[in-house]
């Protein structure tokens, strides 16, 4: 059976241990006493400017002593122990989708994902298959790009309205489901079908978002928005793996999206 594997330079290398601050009381002593309770986060470092391999970086931890969430971990990290740690974050309630990441082999949003959620040591890496910036910061580009190309507006034929263009309730419900995708990328790189034709395949979430446009009774191109989307690379490289709706954070179903899409590029043939 043939092995691959990756280039010399790409390969993980043992990184710097940060372990928790020394007391003159044994650990397990020190423990009881403080109600601490000392985890170890090992992160992903990656740093353009330099020529060294990536490394994974052991941080000891009293996580007693930050917040409950694994944004909190990091910040705390970044703020007392090592300051060059880069990641991204924002609104810090699962709304922006900045501080999405790869813990433990899952793609979450770190500002919702417990810490006490996981068992042992906490592994940290950038969201998988997308080019780093630095340590947990992916390159987000192409994938905004595909967004864009899906033209996520309402597009109309019929002059606009003196008011807002209304929509009963029954036709707004259609939108539940999908209007709640915060572009995280989750479930786009969660896909394997996304990692190998990423360059050509939307993807899961790109694709949510074009059917969200599709389902709206407001939109008035809706035949152009699939002959768009009707080729074998931009939708049809789905597989129905379902990682996508296992992993995305907002509890939404992408692969239930993608289905609909197929369905009605089927019934108007």
């Amino acid at each position: 059976m043939p092995q691959f594997r990756l280039p010399k330079d790409s390969r993980v290398q043992p990184g710097q241990h940060h372990p928790a601050p020394s007391s003159s009381l044994s650990d397990s002593a020190s423990r009881r006493l403080s109600g601490g309770n000392i985890r170890a986060f090992h992160i992903y470092r990656y740093d353009p400017e330099s020529p060294e391999n990536p490394r994974l970086d052991i941080y000891e931890l009293d996580v007693s002593q930050c917040g409950p969430m694994l944004l909190d971990a990091l910040l705390k990290i970044k703020n007392e122990i090592d300051s060059t740690l880069a990641f991204r974050r924002s609104c810090r309630e699962g709304v922006c989708g900045s501080c999405a990441m790869n813990v433990n082999g899952q793609n979450v949003l770190a500002c919702t994902r417990a810490i006490e959620d996981y068992k042992g040591s906490i592994k940290i890496y950038p969201l998988p298959h997308l080019p780093v910036i630095k340590d947990l910061v992916p390159d987000m580009t192409h994938f905004y790009a595909q967004y864009a190309s899906i033209k996520p507006w309402i597009q109309t034929q019929t002059p606009p309205p003196d008011r807002e263009r209304l929509q009963s309730k029954k036709e707004r419900q259609l939108l539940d489901g999908l209007y709640e995708c915060i572009l995280c990328a989750c479930c786009s790189t969660s896909c394997p079908s996304y990692w190998w034709n990423g360059d050509r395949y939307l993807g899961p979430a790109v694709l949510l978002q074009a059917y969200r446009w599709i389902a709206d009774s407001r939109d008035e191109y809706l035949a152009e928005r699939l002959d768009e989307l009707e080729d074998p690379f931009k939708l049809f490289r789905c597989h129905t793996i379902m990682n996508c709706t296992q992993t995305c954070p907002k509890g939404l179903n992408p692969a239930k999206a993608i289905a609909e899409i197929k369905k009605l590029l089927v019934e108007r043939q």
